[in-house]
């Protein structure tokens, strides 16, 4: 396999070495997020009943008991417990992400995308394996906090995540980077379809301690994959220092270092964009589990697996949409469709009192995600190839930053609401993506712009 030219037209020297892919990364962001997905309603609904258990609340939820509308002190206070909880899990990782996923992801233009891969691979897996303690040992959850931290210091999800898009960039050309990281998101989607089926149903069965251990092994084999099967990208990966300053400096260049073939103010827009995107999605997946455990609609872990199930689904539908809609529209206007999709489905979750109505919301988000493959894309246009991997960690840093966000504001907003409208927060949500949708709308009619376009040609 040949690298493509570089912009001498030299041809890219791939590093040699007994590799079973080169560039492939979509196992590695499969196998991550099925562990992810199984663990995460798991720990939401184990902070639940562990609360549950120190407070004396029973936390029945028969039909009966749905019915009646009034309101449990006990079972809110469970609630806010839970939803704290939560935001401090977030809290921590975000903490401790920003300054390490930014600095791995700029050293990895430098030393490749493997060593980043391993090392979030092991952040991933000491989290888990904290995670069993907890249940097993009936640890304090604070643990759960120290495992978020430990995973974020080593470069979390969002630094794997980083890595794999700068390893599509790395390979793909200017005309198939939107369907190839469009192809990346449909494996996270893919992922947690499956684990969010296994992990209900398994949940219901046999208890908390099961889905964590096959997450562990499932992390352990992806480690190994990270390490003796990813094959390089970076045509030139060098020697280089991890704890230096250039590291951050490379990704504020981006933003604010004038250059000819790049536009610092669609970086920034397009980067607000995506913030807001990811904002609402993570703020509205923080709490969906604990509105469907809670009254009215009282689900048992089966259901919440099918939600979760129903709640990945759109990764694999925007894809094929994506796909389909290219045919006849721009990128662009493809976006404005999914965000439309998302904003409807965001206010039927608003209003949602029985399962179907429920289930409605999540039919309508079958082409919400379309928007953050376009907006990556186009990111990624519009910066050198020897800056992808410092782009992508500005944009790990933004998914950190907008994973705070969220957690502050719909992990607070929504025990603070369950006395008037418990769906506020997701109505807050729909309003929100109005920012996007614009921000998008006004790019698009100043893509005109000679030095945007230049860029925006180049291969």
């Amino acid at each position: 396999m040949e690298g493509r030219a570089n912009s001498r037209g030299e041809p890219r020297a791939w590093p040699a070495g007994p590799v079973l892919c080169r560039g492939c990364v979509e196992p590695l962001i499969f196998l991550a997020n099925f562990a992810l997905v199984l663990q995460g309603p798991v720990t939401t609904q184990y902070l639940w009943h562990r609360f549950s258990a120190d407070l004396g609340y029973n936390g029945t939820r028969d039909r009966g008991s749905c019915t009646n509308h009034s309101v449990d002190p006990t079972a809110q206070k469970v609630e806010t417990l839970t939803s704290h909880w939560t935001l401090y899990m977030n809290m921590g990782g975000f903490l401790v992400g920003l300054f390490s996923s930014t600095l791995l992801g700029a050293w990895s233009d430098c030393v490749g995308r493997r060593p980043l891969l391993v090392l979030a691979s092991l952040g991933l897996l000491l989290q888990t394996a904290l995670s069993i303690f907890v249940v097993q040992l009936q640890l304090h959850v604070g643990y759960f906090v120290l495992g978020r931290i430990l995973c974020a210091l080593l470069g979390d999800f969002s630094g794997l995540l980083a890595a794999g898009f700068a390893s599509v960039a790395d390979v793909s050309s200017s005309r198939t980077r939107t369907i190839r990281m469009a192809l990346l998101e449909a494996c996270i989607g893919v992922a947690g379809m499956l684990a969010s089926l296994i992990g209900g149903n398994w949940l219901q069965e046999q208890g908390y301690a099961n889905p964590f251990w096959l997450a562990l092994a499932l992390l352990i084999a992806m480690t190994l994959y990270a390490a003796f099967c990813f094959g390089e990208t970076v045509k030139e990966a060098t020697p280089a220092r991890l704890f230096t300053l250039r590291h951050h400096r490379s990704i504020v260049q981006l933003y604010v270092t004038q250059a000819p073939e790049k536009s610092r103010k669609h970086l920034a827009l397009y980067s607000l964009a995506i913030f807001v995107v990811i904002t609402v999605h993570l703020g509205a997946q923080d709490i969906l589990t604990l509105y469907e455990l809670s009254t009215p609609l009282c689900w048992d872990s089966r259901l919440i697996g099918y939600g979760s199930a129903a709640q990945h689904l759109p990764y694999l539908t925007s894809l094929l949409g994506l796909r389909l809609l290219q045919y006849c529209l721009a990128d662009t206007w493809v976006a404005e469709i999914g965000l439309a999709f998302n904003i409807m489905g965001m206010v039927v979750f608003a209003f949602a009192t029985i399962t179907p109505l429920m289930f409605t919301g999540y039919g309508l988000l079958f082409l919400s995600l379309v928007v953050t493959p376009v907006i990556r894309a186009k990111l990624s246009r519009l910066v050198r190839e020897s800056e992808q991997g410092a782009l992508f960690s500005a944009v790990a840093c933004v998914n950190g930053l907008a994973m705070l966000t969220a957690s502050g504001i719909f992990n607070s907003l929504y025990p603070a609401t369950l006395n008037f409208m418990k769906g506020f927060p997701f109505l807050l949500g729909a309003g929100l993506l109005f920012i996007p949708a614009v921000l998008i709308g006004v790019l698009e009619r100043a893509n005109h712009c000679p030095e945007f376009q230049q860029f925006s040609q180049s291969p």
